[in-house]
């Protein structure tokens, strides 16, 4: 058990690949987005999908199994290592434009794909010391407010015309940022002003968490921008930018099209399987700690990474998350693939 659960340390390869960016010039410093958004998609257009469930059992085994944890764990230690190395390196003198912008994406890349996501699995734990720690991989991109709209907000209302962070059909993904990030970030405020409201409390307070994001978050801006400057703190900016781009890109993917019946006024059939996108090719499932398993994550929010399940009903993605995220750029071709998908597994 101890050996299947080190193929999860394996997005660990982007954090050394994050290392060469941030020490190199030309083409080398975009080695973590070629390795993230090239190989991986070609390697599972050959690759099959592997639909196979732990048996009950080892389930078991793998969720009592402390690695798993400890995995996610070593995330925000070295999220925030390689954060000090890339702005420590746009500090180097005669660098080029391509310089910069190869060590901005590579670092955006990290923020979204193990800072967003891994906060994002954190961000369901009841634990208080794991809670923190996605928090803390949520600033590394200022997109804290995740934790709130995600969880809240986004698990009660998915699949609906209520919920900003599912696409509906032949909407782009660049129309989708705009409503998703806007009324997301919104409604972030709506949930948190709403809960000190129950307690009698002032909204403009400490206990509201909204607040308390935004004060942390300009905090950490303030503190990178006296340590490093204005440009450097821009070239932060820019990567954080680019992995809440990365995140709302997977949110857009996930859910595309497809909607819950509304079984009375406001109230909607629970989510189902049939409600997410799901891709089995491994290697987007490793690299996304099994994000795209997500029918399984929405049926059972609570359920750890490791042991997410394939259901038969739920409907499939021709390839990964990583190349069907490449795909949603080109929204003509996008639409006709998801069309093709959705008349496939009968689902709207």
């Amino acid at each position: 058990m101890k050996l299947r659960a080190f193929k999860y340390a394996s997005p660990l390869i982007m954090c050394l690949l994050a290392v060469v960016s941030f020490s190199s010039r030309g083409f080398l410093t975009f080695l973590p987005v070629i390795w993230a958004y090239v190989l991986i998609p070609v390697a599972e257009l050959f690759l099959k999908p592997d639909e196979k469930n732990m048996e009950q059992a080892e389930e078991e085994v793998a969720k009592s199994d402390a690695i798993y944890d400890y995995i996610l764990y070593a995330i925000p230690i070295s999220l925030y290592l390689l954060l000090f190395m890339f702005l420590s390196s746009l500090r180097q003198l005669d660098l080029q434009p391509v310089d910069y912008v190869g060590r901005i994406v590579s670092m955006g890349l990290l923020c979204g794909a193990l800072g967003i996501n891994v906060g994002h699995e954190l961000g369901h734990r009841t634990d208080k010391y794991e809670q923190a720690l996605a928090k803390l991989l949520l600033m590394s991109s200022l997109y804290m407010h995740f934790i709130i709209e995600h969880n809240k907000g986004h698990h009660k209302r998915v699949a609906t015309m209520d919920d900003p962070n599912t696409a509906r059909e032949n909407e782009t993904v660049f129309a989708f940022y705009i409503r998703s990030i806007t009324q997301g970030y919104m409604h972030a405020w709506q949930i948190a002003n709403a809960e000190v409201k129950k307690k009698g409390v002032a909204v403009f307070s400490w206990q509201n968490q909204m607040v308390r994001f935004t004060l942390y978050q300009f905090a950490f801006v303030v503190a990178i921008f006296f340590s490093f400057g204005i440009e450097i703190t821009t070239g932060f900016l820019g990567a954080a930018l680019l992995g809440i781009l990365l995140l709302e890109t997977v949110n857009y993917i996930e859910h595309y099209g497809l909607t819950r019946k509304q079984i009375a006024p406001k109230k909607f059939e629970r989510p189902l399987p049939q409600h997410s996108w799901n891709s089995n090719h491994v290697l987007g499932r490793i690299m996304l700690f099994e994000l795209s398993r997500h029918s399984d994550h929405h049926y059972l929010a609570s359920r750890k990474y490791q042991v997410l399940r394939h259901h038969d009903q739920s409907p499939q993605l021709p390839t990964g998350y990583p190349g069907m995220m490449i795909l949603s750029y080109i929204p003509p071709l996008f639409f006709s693939v998801m069309k093709k998908q959705m008349k496939k597994f009968n689902v709207a």
